[in-house]
């Protein structure tokens, strides 16, 4: 018969904590217990307690220590195999064994290596009872190896290309913990579009510009040696198409440069897994990691489905962004098809993993130890499961059992040895291996043959005190073979103590659930079996609890008075209490001022910081009790003063004439606090629906006492009132008592009654239900009832409960309905609701627009028109028209540039809207779509057209070169919008005086091929001038312009202001020339009015006035005539002067002008591509044109002032 010495958990609480932690020291799961006072002539097989890993993966710096621990009786004797054979320890003088332990510590720290003691171990704890055997122990040292030295070549991509960084680390034990960084061991930053990959790589799905980096370094951490190997920095440089193109454009024709679409869009594809499928196997119990990576642009999303199963709840995580799967403890349930998805907005692509969940060996049912008596049976079972099914061998005292001696007292049934009529002589230890291709288990389960009589193991006459009406617990430890039957008597006469009043426990305690003072006595535990009988006395006492008969109480006191706190304590007169005082939890302060006797806390002078929690504690060694009271401190009180306060609140409620639907209230006054009651509120509260909650019923009043009251059937009324004078609200009065109304039918219906469907077959009707107050009575439901409005069916209507929401299934697309919802409860219906109508759900519309139709109205500019959809085919609430507009390929080969889809919604049923921010000569392509409330329809068919030229931006750049004595020579570049095909270029230049007086303007032509010009026969040493303008055949663009001045001579030497460039031409008039200044002197001196005369007589020669030609030298080139055809702004001028106004801004060192780009995007024109517009297609709000950009270069000296502007400040 087995040994069974476990503990029950019944009945069990903190108090027996003491004597279980006892019991488990002394009974380990059917070990014999090893208590050398107890049991010095006990005998035990071998068990091993504490052993190495299977494979132990050991630091090659450090000492070798191979752990082996066993316990047994007699002790056991250790020995090792190493690769199958046996391992003498004393012939290698670095190994030895630990004494007592079989545990091996290899000094390879002196010398020796660790790669030399790399192998398989076997540790064996042998007594005369039997041999125990540890696992396989694989010993291998960590390695770290370094990188293979490798030359890696910088990468060059363009902006949106995909790309994979290796990182390939070198191969170490365990396998190296993978990261990048950068030079400053900075972590490099992943999301969506970057991330690290299982094996380590670094995936792109595309690159940009700031991914241009020269460190991305792969780092390899071994923890068992704590090292860190870096592979060499990859150089990573991504350049846009316009880059490119001015790398090789010095190569290359304008034909050959790359288009405008660097980064082209497209959709997703796998950079791993490659292929459409592939397989994963993984253990149970381990986790499953599923990777899938995707590169597109868009950068794609993934999504993760399991084909046919789902995903399972709480055990699932995704990690990476979504790029892995993980799921941890897997089991063969888990075994599959798993699916991830990558999406963009081009497209989606799939790849399916087959997961197969393979298992090593685990338990199902583990070979338990077994202490027999002679002659009695036993089984020893050993039950493993895994994939595929492991197989069971047997092994005895380490020895295969078909193999060893043979003991007539077994059989082995497969996984199963039954023993019989055991003797003393089949006492071994067996093992049990259960193993497949994917690990072993190995188990050790002794079978001890004993022949003990009962020994009580609790010391005699144990003396246990337990409080009255408290759990007491009796111990009785037991050992025997056989088992011992335990019984208990109390006193000396009397039979054995039954389970009806008292719990017996498997391991011999008794358990008395409520102790009361009968319980006190003598109590006897017997334990017998056949070999003989023990028994062991001990003694009960039950004591009386402590209590506090005379608890301290709250208290308010003055400052500076004294207070005293009494705690009187009754308890079991054998029992001595321990009496603590605390303040609010801790100890009490250390001043005289706070004293202590046998019952009482005094405190004298009491300040403010006194006030707080005074608890009293009396303990004994059973048990305790605890009383706490309140102080609070108060001022003095100050000299008496007249009051006036709020007043009191009213009293004595009083409810009469009590009917169905009224109640009549009365009360009396309280003191008014010198200022007269003005008037009384009375509140009610509803017991029954909202308990605790006070709503307002009506005011009277100050000069009443009774109040008429309207009540709602069903409601379980409470009353109070509140008096108010001048001064404020009293606080309320005593509830009054509760008077419960009848109940009556509902006397409303639920508000806000709507249907909408969520599904294209389902309406959902909503309701705002009543609230309890409402109800009128009890059972409060609804009936539902609803028809489609174009038909002839009858209602169907359903009773639902005190809900807010129904829903129809099955209902045709997008039909209109008519919905009531009517009130009822146990007495009857509200009246008749009004019927509303609804819809059912929703679908996607059937049918694009069709008959789209363009018409260009000017370069920059188009409307387009469609024939509306069928209203059927919408399937929803009509919300508008969507359309999709995109620069499909410019006329021009130059300067292409890639422009995402443009979206523009018409609300409403318009079948026509305008498409603004075009760019000239260009083709575009459109679709239309209807929208509704589902999403939009399908697309129609694809409509392109062709926007007409425009005139010309600025040239990009203008520089003057080679300057002599009497020629200029003018370098440009092209502009950088031609906005059409270029017919010549306009150069138009004019000589600058001294006095910065402009001189005639002088007209060219050139070539449109042309991009560089010399004039000749120009005056030595004279600034100039130069306006460039580009024009299409549309018309002239905007100017560029710039000035320089003709050499001295032949030698080139310039003149000292020759570096000033626009800077002089850009001084501002001094303001002593000024006309009105020289006519404010005239009033001072008769000589300053004789020159104001000389200069008013020159001016009105004809000739120009000085002031207004220099405000012509200050003047915005950039305004230009307005043109008939494009309608933009011409500049400023009189009838008399027609003269370009040149800008006051300092040149660049480099003597060249940028033009500044302008794209003409919808951005400009207020709220980007998915702005608004009215009806015919025209912005919502203003247009607005854009600010002046900062100059190029932080010149010191600041733009002259336009004529516009000086005219103002002489207002």
């Amino acid at each position: 018969m087995p040994l069974h010495m476990m503990l029950k958990k019944k009945h069990l609480s903190a108090g027996r904590v003491p004597l279980i932690l006892f019991l488990c020291q002394l009974i380990s799961a059917l070990d014999v217990p090893l208590d050398s006072k107890l049991l010095d002539d006990l005998v035990q097989p071998p068990t091993i307690t504490q052993q190495s890993p299977k494979d132990y993966i050991i630091d090659p710096r450090e000492n070798i220590v191979i752990q082996c621990e066993a316990k047994g009786k007699p002790p056991p004797s250790f020995s090792w195999t190493r690769n199958g054979t046996h391992f003498d320890i004393d012939k290698d003088p670095l190994v030895t064994m630990k004494p007592g332990s079989g545990t091996l510590v290899i000094n390879i720290m002196s010398e020796g290596k660790a790669e030399t003691y790399e192998g398989v171990y076997q540790c064996t704890a042998r007594n005369e009872r039997g041999a125990a055997i540890s696992n396989n122990i694989v010993v291998r040292p960590s390695r770290s190896p370094l990188w293979t030295k490798e030359r890696l070549e910088p990468i060059v991509l363009r902006n949106g290309q995909s790309l994979v960084l290796p990182c390939r680390p070198p191969i170490g034990l365990p396998p190296a913990i993978i990261f990048w960084m950068d030079n400053s061991f900075q972590r490099l930053p992943q999301s969506e579009r970057v991330s690290q990959g299982l094996n380590g790589d670094l995936y792109f799905s595309n690159v940009l510009p700031e991914d241009t980096r020269e460190d991305y370094i792969c780092y390899a951490r071994f923890n068992h040696t704590q090292t860190i190997q870096q592979k060499q920095p990859i150089s990573l440089k991504v350049i846009s198409v316009d880059e490119l193109n001015d790398t090789i454009a010095a190569n290359l024709s304008d034909t050959e440069l790359y288009g405008a679409k660097s980064s082209k869009e497209r959709p997703p594809t796998f950079l791993t897994p490659e292929g459409n499928e592939s397989h994963k196997e993984e253990l149970r119990g381990n986790v499953l990691s599923l990777e899938c990576i995707a590169e597109g642009l868009p950068t794609p999303i993934i999504y993760w489905i399991k084909e046919d199963g789902t995903l399972p709840v709480n055990r699932t995580f995704y990690r990476n962004f979504r790029k892995t799967l993980q799921i941890i403890r897997v089991s063969e349930a888990d075994s599959g098809n798993y699916q991830c998805i990558a999406k963009n907005t081009l497209g989606a692509v799939h790849h399916t993993i087959s997961v197969t969940v393979k298992a090593a060996p685990y338990w199902i049912v583990a070979p338990q130890n077994l202490v027999l008596s002679p002659g009695e049976n036993g089984t020893l079972i050993c039950r493993a499961n895994g994939n595929p099914k492991p197989r069971i061998s047997w092994l005895t005292n380490g020895v295969p059992i078909e193999i060893a001696l043979d003991d007539p007292s077994r059989k082995i049934d497969g996984d199963t040895i039954i023993f019989s009529n055991v003797q003393e002589s089949s006492s071994a230890v067996y093992q049990c291996n259960a193993s497949n291709k994917y690990g072993y288990l190995l188990a050790n389960a002794f079978v001890n043959v004993l022949a003990e009589p009962p020994r009580i193991l609790t010391s005699a006459n144990t003396l246990y005190q337990v409080i009255s009406n408290r759990p007491a617990l009796l111990d009785c430890a037991f050992f025997g073979s056989p088992m011992p039957t335990i019984e208990w008597f109390k006193g000396t006469k009397g039979g054995a103590l039954h389970e009806d009043i008292y719990v017996l426990h498997d391991n011999g305690t008794l358990e008395i659930p409520v102790a009361q003072k009968d319980s006190t006595g003598t109590y006897t535990c017997v334990a017998w079996n056949k070999l003989g009988m023990a028994k062991n006395e001990v003694h009960l006492e039950i004591k009386d609890p402590t209590r506090i008969i005379k608890q301290p109480e709250y208290a308010v006191v003055q400052r500076g008075s004294k207070v005293s706190f009494e705690c009187k304590v009754k308890h079991d007169h054998t029992l001595i209490p321990t009496i603590m005082w605390l303040k609010d939890n801790g100890e009490l302060p250390n001043d005289e001022r706070f004293s202590t006797d046998k019952d009482h806390l005094v405190v004298s002078d009491v300040k403010d910081d006194d006030g707080g929690t005074y608890t009293c504690t009396a303990n004994t060694t059973l048990d305790s009790a605890s009383a706490s009271a309140v102080l609070r401190v108060v001022a003095p009180p100050p000299t008496p003063a007249p009051i006036y306060d709020v007043p009191n609140p009213p009293f004595d409620l009083e409810l009469t004439n009590q009917l169905d639907k009224s109640v009549q209230l009365t009360w009396t006054p309280g003191d008014d606090n010198n200022s007269p009651i003005t008037k009384f509120i009375i509140e009610y509260e509803d017991a029954m629906h909202e308990a605790g909650l006070w709503r307002h019923q009506a005011e009277v009043s100050g000069t009443q006492t009774t109040a008429q009251l309207k009540l709602s059937p069903y409601v379980n009324y409470s009353f109070r009132v509140m008096a108010e004078n001048s001064i404020g609200r009293s606080m309320p009065s005593e509830a009054s008592e509760q008077y419960l109304t009848k109940a009556a039918e509902p006397d409303q219906n639920p508000t806000a009654v709507e249907g909408l469907g969520t599904e294209p077959d389902n309406l959902v009707i909503t309701w705002k239900p009543l609230n309890g107050f409402q109800s009128n009575g009890p059972g409060l439901q609804y009936k539902v009832s609803w028809r489609q409005k174009d038909g002839d069916d009858e209602w169907t209507s359903v009773v639902v409960a005190n809900v807010s929401k129904y829903i129809v299934s099955g209902t045709p697309t997008f039909v209109p309905y008519l919905i009531k919802v009517q009130a009822l409860n146990d007495v009857g219906f509200a009246p008749e609701p009004a019927a509303v109508m609804g819809h059912s759900g929703e679908d996607l519309p059937m049918v694009a627009p069709g008959n789209v139709r363009v018409n260009v109205v000017n370069s920059t500019l188009a409307e387009v028109h469609w024939d509306p959809v069928p209203p059927k085919s919408v399937r929803g609430h009509l919300q508008g028209y969507r359309i999709y507009y995109w620069k499909a390929q410019s006329s021009s080969k130059r300067n292409r540039r890639h422009i995402e889809k443009k979206i523009l919604t018409f609300q409403g049923s318009k079948t026509h809207g305008m498409l603004p921010g075009l760019q000239p000569y260009s083709h575009y392509a459109l679709n239309v779509r209807v929208v509704n409330g589902k999403g939009e329809g399908p697309a129609s068919t694809d409509r392109g057209f062709h926007t007409p030229e425009g005139v010309p931006s600025a040239p990009s750049s203008l520089k003057i070169v080679n300057p002599t004595l009497d020629s200029l020579t003018l370098e440009w570049d092209p502009p950088s919008h031609p906005n059409g095909i270029l017919t010549e270029y306009i150069l138009k230049y004019q000589p600058i005086n001294s006095t910065h007086e402009l001189g005639p303007l002088v007209d060219l032509k050139i070539p449109a091929n042309k991009t560089r010009w010399t004039l000749k026969n120009l005056n030595f040493s004279t600034r100039y001038k130069f306006y460039l303008y580009a024009q299409t055949s549309v018309g002239s663009g905007s100017q560029i312009t710039e000035e320089a001045i003709t050499t001295v001579d032949e030698a080139g030497i310039l003149p000292p202001d020759v570096g000033a460039g626009k800077a002089m031409a850009s001084r501002q008039v001094d303001i002593a020339t000024q006309g009105w200044f020289i006519g404010l002197m005239c009033a001072v001196a008769l000589l300053i009015l004789i020159l104001l005369i000389v200069c008013f007589i020159r001016r009105n020669k004809g000739g120009k006035y000085p002031v207004k030609e220099k405000e012509d030298a200050h003047a915005d080139p950039e305004i230009q005539p307005m043109k008939e055809d494009d309608g933009t702004f011409g500049e400023y001028s009189d009838a008399e002067d027609h003269k370009p106004l040149k800008k006051g801004s300092r040149t660049p060192s480099d003597r060249t002008v940028k033009k500044e780009d302008s794209d003409d995007s919808l951005v400009d024109y207020g709220e980007g591509v998915n702005g608004q517009f009215n009806e015919d297609g025209s912005f919502i709000g203003q247009y607005s044109g854009k600010k002046e950009k900062e100059p190029a270069e932080g010149n010191e000296s600041s733009e002259a002032p336009s004529p516009v502007n000086a005219m103002n400040s002489f207002v």
